[in-house]
């Protein structure tokens, strides 16, 4: 029996483990990225190993995600990782080189490699043909140290593309078609391989935006194959010989099948405030918006500008409406300055932001209050864009290029001629400057200062787990919980996150503004959750801040991949009920008694006493015998440290 792309990624990097779905496998990290929000807390893990360099292939530390540095918080932080990359072996991305997911793919991404970031959107390295998954900090560690991750076999699905996109529609279209089909949960335990005659007609960086929002349907991973385009891709950027081909095999089987036809698909919205709340952009009527954000690691390639352009040539921007416009990566921007691009944006009343994350997660460009704004971002999560209280619409470049120009969600074909936007593609020929990249420091380091900077704290450890958990419920959460919920994205947060006695002090701030007093107050707690608790960006401050506090399990009816991870590495445990409808019997307040949890996390199952209520239930840890042990010696720093020795 033939394998599928992902079956052979997984089996040309497994080190141990059953490749049957849902069973747990070891496989060898390649890569790893981070970025400067996720990544202090994982090299302060990385550091607590006592290794003298990182022992993957390729290591690179990003600084894209908060360039507002608005007090000296993020600059030393940056000096921080500086210096950590300069010490450790890894690349290290300049402020202003662009983001990381489009930076990766494009100098470093090769087909068949793994690639494993502190960042949920770590997906995009899929349209090369990669097996690139996102994680915590922790996971990132533990892979820079040189050991395998530790992941879930994901079941396979079958996405069979047909035809081709209409000029009005483009690839961000069929994610949010995706997402209207399969919501942001049902890709859970799941893995997408794209296939069939429609995958010809998508460009490299097309793929990317497919792959790069798989990580909304809460998928592990998003793959297609490395075919032409993608050596053609390679080629532009002057490393053909990264290439090598991917495909399944013709007797491969898969475990779920889908079908897409590409030409049947009009321009989509995902509107307030979850990514699968789609919607026909003809069908939603006369909405009125504030501000238009174009960009992101998400629609921030040359073709994807560029059609924003066309779509604004001869247009200014509506006098009720702020414009800013996010080029990808640097390498682009040149590009797009040189060809004529930038001046057209410009011209039409676009401002031009750094090449950066920013506005995606709430650093900058924050809507007004009670604002619309629209965006090519990837998440719109309450709270996402800065503001608590604006509505955040998420569309492809036309449509939001469109939307600038009449001040309300706007088709492109009723502002210009789309036969024009068909002929835009990605270059034959990419301009490549590296400059903005620092190489690893070749032989001994032993001798290089880690520069800190007043705001940078130990990573906190967790208490170990004890026999008898007897303490309240300080949280009752309702379903689809993200950690923007858990850490507000913003540009105060990310300043904070070197920082977990500081960041401890904005925990479910937006959510529930008396939570931390409250679980202060308790001194020991425990957090109970709907449906799909965790969802989201994988920050694992959204774990290590509830722990700080005294969080010391979650009792939830299901629970995001990354998210769980997070907790079991931090020494939380991740409980769910057997019987959700227990869920709607616990009040925030009720005592719960947890006992024989020892015993309880070896068996795989915890009981449960609502003390005040006189109940009790039965709750599931569905964990690996190895992240069992993670939990019982207090962590995975703890766990790791043991391997090591």
């Amino acid at each position: 029996m033939g394998q599928n792309i992902i079956q052979k990624l997984i089996a040309s990097h497994l080190v141990s483990g059953s490749m049957e779905p849902g069973s747990e496998i070891y496989v060898k990290i390649d890569h790893t990225l981070t970025h400067d929000i996720t990544a202090v807390m994982a090299y302060l893990a990385f550091e607590a190993l006592e290794i003298s360099k990182v022992r993957t292939e390729c290591s690179v530390s990003y600084l894209d995600h908060n360039l507002l540095q608005v007090d000296s918080k993020t600059p030393d932080d940056h000096i921080f990782l500086q210096s950590i990359a300069k010490k450790y072996g890894l690349y290290l991305s300049r402020p202003g080189n662009g983001i990381c997911h489009m930076i990766h793919y494009f100098r470093f991404g090769k087909p068949g490699k793994s690639l494993m970031g502190t960042d949920s959107h770590t997906t995009t390295g899929g349209a090369l043909g990669m097996l690139s998954i996102g994680a915590g900090g922790m996971d990132v560690a533990t892979a820079m140290a040189g050991l395998p991750m530790r992941l879930k076999m994901p079941k396979v699905v079958r996405v069979e593309l047909k035809g081709a996109l209409n000029p009005q529609c483009s690839a961000k279209d069929v994610i949010l078609e995706m997402l209207r089909r399969l919501t942001v949960k049902g890709g859970v335990g799941k893995a997408y391989e794209y296939v069939g005659e429609g995958v010809k007609s998508l460009t490299v960086a097309q793929r990317g935006t497919i792959t790069n929002m798989g990580a909304e349907l809460g998928a592990t991973t998003s793959v297609f194959p490395a075919d032409d385009e993608v050596r053609k891709f390679l080629k532009a950027q002057g490393r053909e010989s990264d290439y090598t081909p991917l495909y399944p095999d013709e007797d491969c089987t898969y475990d779920e099948y889908m079908e897409l036809d590409l030409s049947e698909l009009v321009p989509l919205v995902a509107c307030p405030s979850m990514p699968d709340k789609v919607a026909k952009v003809e069908d939603l009527g006369h909405v009125k918006v504030d501000q238009v954000f174009i960009g992101s690691c998400t629609n921030g390639s040359y073709s994807d500008i560029k059609k924003a352009a066309e779509v604004l040539d001869g247009h200014v921007v509506n006098d009720n409406v702020s414009l800013t416009v996010a080029v990808g990566t640097k390498q682009i921007l040149q590009m797009l300055m040189e060809d004529g691009t930038i001046s057209k944006l410009l011209c039409s009343g676009a401002r031009l932001l750094e090449c950066a994350c920013g506005p995606c997660t709430g650093i900058g460009q924050a809507a007004p209050t009670n604002g619309v704004s629209v965006r090519t971002s990837n998440r719109n999560f309450p709270g996402r864009g800065g503001t608590p209280d604006a509505q955040l619409y998420l569309v492809s470049p036309e449509v939001a290029a469109a939307t600038a120009i009449t001040g309300y969600l706007t088709l492109p074909s009723q502002v210009c001629d789309i036969t024009k936007l068909a002929d835009i593609t990605e270059p034959e020929e990419y301009l490549v400057d590296d400059k903005m990249l620092i190489p690893p420091v070749e032989g001994d380091t032993s001798d290089v200062e880690i520069i800190r900077g007043p705001n940078i704290k130990p990573l906190p450890i967790p208490e170990m787990i004890t026999p008898v958990i007897d303490v309240p419920v300080s949280l009752k959460a309702g379903d689809n919980i993200s950690t923007d919920d858990i850490i507000p994205a913003s540009a105060t947060f990310s300043a904070m996150r070197s920082n977990i006695p500081m960041v401890a002090e904005i925990v479910f701030s937006r959510y529930d503004k008396d939570f931390v007093s409250r679980a202060k107050e308790m001194k020991n707690s425990i957090i109970v959750g709907g449906e799909n608790y965790g969802q989201g960006s994988s920050r694992e401050h959204a774990a290590i801040a509830p722990m700080y506090l005294g969080v010391k399990a979650v009792i939830a009816k299901s629970m995001a991949r990354i998210h769980k991870n997070n907790l079991i590495n931090h020494g939380v445990l991740p409980l769910i009920f057997e019987d959700g409808s227990i869920y709607d019997k616990i009040e925030a307040g009720d005592e719960l008694v947890l006992e024989n949890c020892l015993e309880g996390i070896k068996a795989k199952e915890i009981m449960v006493t609502n003390k005040t209520k006189g109940y009790t239930f039965k709750t599931i840890l569905e964990i690996s015998d190895d992240e069992a042990n993670v939990l019982l010696a207090g962590g995975q720093l703890r766990y790791i440290k043991k391997q090591i020795q």
